[in-house]
């Protein structure tokens, strides 16, 4: 761990105006997300930053290391921050349609609280290169093994349960999809997370909500061959 800056300050001030180590942490973490987000990674300077946060340059590189270490930084809290929130939104007494539709309510929620943060995952991390694009990787894997263990879950006691593995396929696409109409969402401000999330929801539980009772469609209404599962 690296040492407490303000333990080696010039001039030492008085200890009522000290900040916890975590403090100073959230303070520069969070300038930092808002200026990659609108910056990029290669647009954004150390100067503003530090601008944004109200702490010198010197102090941010010894709480947080370098212009490159503070990305991965940022982009680890921000995922992290978004899978809590996913995961502490589920409900495992209620049903699966409401398991779904409540975790959806979350996301969009989130994003639209945290426009900087979705920002900073979605556009920055991978557009910046690596390692951030590999960080940004980790992060979408962690999210669609969530949510498959999630539709997994709302599968028990339906006639087909499934593994989580076996909703790994339907996890992505969900998880493309949210992606896709936070874009749209960008182009349409006007709309509300409820909204996006009751759209979402109606696309994709009028067709899981089938295939947890065992139903699926096969070309030509032949239901003998590969199910959507296989």
């Amino acid at each position: 761990m690296r040492p407490d800056p303000d333990d080696h300050e010039a001039s030492p001030r008085p200890r009522s105006r000290r900040l916890p180590r975590s403090v100073r942490e959230r303070q520069i973490l969070d300038a930092a997300v808002e200026v990659y987000a609108a910056r990029g990674f290669h647009l954004a300077s150390m100067d503003e930053i530090s601008e944004v946060a109200g702490i010198s340059k010197p102090m941010i590189y010894a709480y947080l290391g370098s212009k490159e270490e503070l990305f991965v930084a940022c982009i680890q809290r921000e995922a992290t921050r978004l899978i809590e929130a996913i995961s502490t939104a589920v409900d495992p007494e209620v049903g699966p349609d409401e398991q779904l539709w409540r975790g959806l309510r979350v996301f969009f929620d989130y994003v639209q609280r945290n426009r900087a943060s979705w920002v900073l995952l979605h556009r920055q991390a991978p557009a910046g290169g690596e390692p951030f694009a590999a960080e940004f990787g980790q992060w979408r894997e962690r999210a669609m093994v969530l949510i498959a263990s999630l539709l997994a879950r709302a599968t028990e006691g339906a006639a087909q349960p499934m593994q989580p593995q076996q909703m790994e396929p339907f996890a992505a696409s969900l998880v493309g999809a949210a992606e896709s109409l936070l874009d749209w969402w960008v182009e349409h401000p006007e709309h509300t997370a409820d909204g996006l999330a009751m759209r979402l929801m109606n696309l994709a539980w009028m067709g899981f909500g089938d295939l947890v009772e065992g139903r699926s469609w096969s070309p030509g209404g032949d239901a003998s061959g590969c199910t959507a599962f296989d």
